[in-house]
């Protein structure tokens, strides 16, 4: 029974996008580990960039310097 969590930050990942991640991720664990799609858990989180953080400082504030 896999258990597979992906995170990413909420910026707008549509509905679209989590519909193909949640195919890709089982599809993927069928095919490479022989897993049944029926007993496979996909989760997908969405963090708000201010609880994320890369390089000691949040995304939110990365964002901000890229833009200028």
């Amino acid at each position: 029974m896999p258990y597979v969590n992906i995170r990413v930050t909420k910026e707008g990942v549509s509905a679209e996008q989590k519909q193909a991640l949640i195919e890709g991720t089982t599809d993927l664990l069928m095919r490479v580990l022989n897993k049944d799609p029926a007993t496979t858990f996909v989760i997908i989180d969405e963090v708000e960039t201010d609880n994320w953080g890369v390089n000691r400082e949040s995304v939110t504030s990365r964002r901000r310097e890229a833009r200028g």
